[in-house]
């Protein structure tokens, strides 16, 4: 008994100084963590930090090299971080040694942001100013002398296939889509018309005069000849068939938080409100609309824009497997501009919200964004200008110029996507809800190709 109470102490000595002993290699594997840990904190500050002293041509060296060092280990010590395509972009542009880093700081920032500056650069555009893109930015339309050639040119330019889901091109014995769900069959049939709007339908195929009357180009993209043709954006079939009972658009809003002007005393004034009245319009004209009020803008109780692209798209992806039957997505937001602009006409005696399509590329003045592809982007592209050409038409003054950025915007989900920015901060609740009457018809006149 005794030699038995000897062995059983010695096993509980020996569980103690195992206890004891894996105690003490934890503590020393924090130790040493511990120190990489504030090794790394310190080079990352001081990477960062050392930018300050840099100038001239060290500064191009170390902001290529020192800082990209700096970041990728950030990114290793955070592995989860969530960056926007916004900021992806901004990086690499930075890691492949680009000069151009201070052209691409706005793309850098979120598309809502900068109102002020953003206003003032729409503004110089709507008067002829700068260039739209097209050869990385080599002609200048500033004169307003367009290429009388170019109609010419871009007829003898061998047309691209377009997905279109299956319902533009060729059939299979030869002949052209149905045009009477086509706004080129309206055109070819003289019945489409502009109204007062000073458009010249025969001069839509000239690059010059379409880029000009109907786009505004942010510098930190292009938008070149072989992708801006109107005769290609007209002969998209973009129809769906109407049916109550399955979803077929779904209406989100990436900023959630995006407000008018008479916000917080009326508690709707708000785009989520403004998203469920463009839903009910269409649901009575015989669609099914599944309008996610989901909130990505906003984390740990404040307002926190720098990834909600990335978070939208998951939750808009997750919402597109459930449902596969959607066809149509629609981004609405408002816009932000200087507190004296005023986006508003009168549509029918009534104040009305301006409101303007807004397309991403994926494109930089280089070219393509490799890792931002969009297979929906000449679909996109039609889709908005069907629309603006039919406003134009029916109700001119409420649209202003398109909008074409770099980045993706999540407009690669869908064909039928659509990013639309309704009024801006300074317009009220009603005027923006104004608008949502003449929009709803807008897309039902491209979805149903009436």
């Amino acid at each position: 008994m005794r030699r038995r109470w000897y062995y059983f102490k010695r096993m509980l000595q020996a569980d103690r100084l195992f206890v004891v002993q894996m105690i003490g290699n934890i503590i020393g594997m924090i130790q040493y963590a511990g120190r990489w840990i504030v090794l790394a904190v310190v080079c990352v500050a001081a990477l960062y930090l050392g930018r300050e002293l840099c100038a001239g041509a060290w500064k191009d060296f170390y902001e290529n090299y020192a800082v990209r060092i700096a970041d990728d280990v950030v990114r290793g010590f955070l592995p989860a971080w969530k960056e926007d395509e916004g900021t992806a972009f901004y990086l690499e542009s930075r890691k492949n040694g680009s000069r151009r880093t201070k052209e691409y700081e706005e793309i850098f920032g979120i598309e809502n942001e900068n109102g002020v500056l953003r206003a003032e650069w729409i503004a110089d555009r709507e008067q002829n100013q700068g260039v739209y893109g097209d050869d990385r930015g080599k002609n200048a339309w500033g004169s307003g002398n367009a290429d009388e050639n170019a109609q010419d040119r871009t007829k003898t330019e061998s047309s691209e296939e377009w997905g279109n889901s299956g319902k533009s091109g060729t059939g299979e014995n030869g002949s052209s889509q149905n045009e009477k769900t086509t706004l080129a069959g309206l055109l070819a049939a003289g019945t489409f018309n502009t109204g007062n709007s000073g458009i010249i339908l025969e001069k839509l195929n000239d690059y010059d005069y379409l880029m000009k009357k109907f786009y505004n180009v942010h510098p930190t993209t292009t938008a070149g000849r072989d992708l801006m043709r109107a005769e290609n954006f007209l002969a998209a079939d973009l129809s769906i068939e109407k049916n109550a009972d399955i979803p077929q658009i779904l209406i989100y809003h990436t900023h959630s938080q995006e407000t008018y002007a008479d916000y917080p005393e009326n508690s709707e004034a708000d785009v989520i409100h403004l998203g469920e009245c463009l839903a009910k319009l269409l649901r009575e004209k015989g669609y099914n609309v599944y309008h996610d009020e989901s909130v990505y803008d906003y984390r740990n109780g404040k307002l926190d824009r720098s990834a909600a692209y990335t978070y939208a798209l998951d939750g808009i992806s997750g919402l597109l497997q459930k449902y596969p039957s959607i066809e149509v997505v629609l981004d609405v937001h408002r816009d932000g501009v200087s507190d004296g602009t005023r986006l508003v006409t009168e549509i029918d005696g009534t104040e009305t919200a301006k409101i303007m399509f807004f397309n991403g590329t994926s494109m930089s003045p280089d070219g393509p964004i490799e890792y931002l592809p969009n297979p929906n982007l000449k679909e996109n592209l039609a889709f908005s200008f069907q629309m603006q050409l039919l406003a134009a038409g029916k109700y001119p003054g409420l649209t202003r110029k398109i909008y074409l950025k770099g980045l993706r915007y999540n407009e690669h989900v869908r064909a039928r996507s659509a990013l639309i920015e309704v009024g801006a901060q300074t317009n009220t609740y009603a005027e923006a809800k104004a608008a949502m009457v003449p929009l709803a018809d807008l897309l039902d006149q491209v979805l149903t190709g009436e």
